[in-house]
């Protein structure tokens, strides 16, 4: 078994690297140390103040040389100009969690012969509630991940990119859920009302994703009853058109990924 991580450096500290260091040190039994990097001073500052051992360091090496594994979480059209120059040392993993920029391309960039890993870590890491993906496995990494929620390594980047086009859908869930609600208010219900009854519909929902003894289909097939409300929206709305929709959007996605332009 891989000795968990004591130092984490994180260059770009935007959302999922805000979730990655709360994830790690809110209410965990032990802690590690982690170093950010300066860049967004309010947000670093904020985490240093919360958490007794989180670091802001005063340049982005300084995060590289005090860290046993380093997390690159700028955005992509940053990357160039924030990771301009560093030095990473041959045995120090990285793991890039940038979204389209595969290992050649972050190898090119940092000009070492470090382990490169790349990741998919989703917010709910701030909870420890989220599998994060990976490729290709490395013990050090994976031991992190694990203490955020689990991990996934993958065969290939080929695969890799197929996840990272499934974690593109989110948002839409969110606005389904409310043009639902606003749905309800045309209707005359409370905003407020509306709003914690579709939440309150679709935290069950999710909770039904735990039991995975059932497939999908089975979890759908377990919530309908023939010519039932839930039959009669999924196959008048959800049509094999919608469906086919959906599939061509995700493969525009794969392709963008599979090929970015930045």
């Amino acid at each position: 078994m891989v000795d968990a991580v004591k130092r984490i450096g994180i260059i770009g500290v935007g959302e999922i690297g805000r979730a990655i260091v709360t994830g790690l040190c809110d209410g965990a039994r032990t802690s590690p140390e982690v170093f950010l990097s300066p860049r967004g001073a309010g947000t670093v500052a904020n985490l240093a103040k919360r958490f007794e051992g989180v670091r802001v360091c005063a340049r982005n090496q300084e995060v590289i040389d005090r860290s046993e594994v380093v997390v690159i979480a700028v955005r992509r059209e940053d990357r160039h100009d924030a990771l301009a120059g560093l030095r990473v040392d041959p045995g120090k993993p990285v793991v890039n969690v940038m979204a389209g920029v595969g290992i050649d391309d972050l190898r090119r960039t940092l000009a070492t012969d470090a382990p490169l890993v790349r990741a998919i870590p989703l917010p709910a890491v701030r909870e420890r509630r989220s599998i994060t993906v990976t490729y290709p496995s490395h013990p050090a990494v994976n031991s992190l991940f694990e203490r955020l929620g689990g991990v996934l390594p993958v065969e290939d980047e080929a695969a890799f990119n197929v996840l990272s086009a499934l974690t593109g859908t989110l948002t839409t869930h969110y606005a389904y859920l409310a043009t639902l609600t606003s749905w309800a208010v045309g209707h005359g219900i409370d905003s407020g009302d509306a709003g914690d009854y579709v939440r309150s519909l679709f935290l069950g929902v999710g909770r039904a994703l735990t039991d995975e003894t059932r497939s999908l289909h089975r979890l759908a097939a377990d919530h309908e009853t023939p010519k039932g409300s839930n039959e009669r929206i999924r196959t008048t709305w959800f049509t094999p058109a919608n469906a086919e929709a959906l599939t061509k959007a995700l493969d525009e996605l794969l392709t963008d990924l599979e090929n970015p332009s930045v």
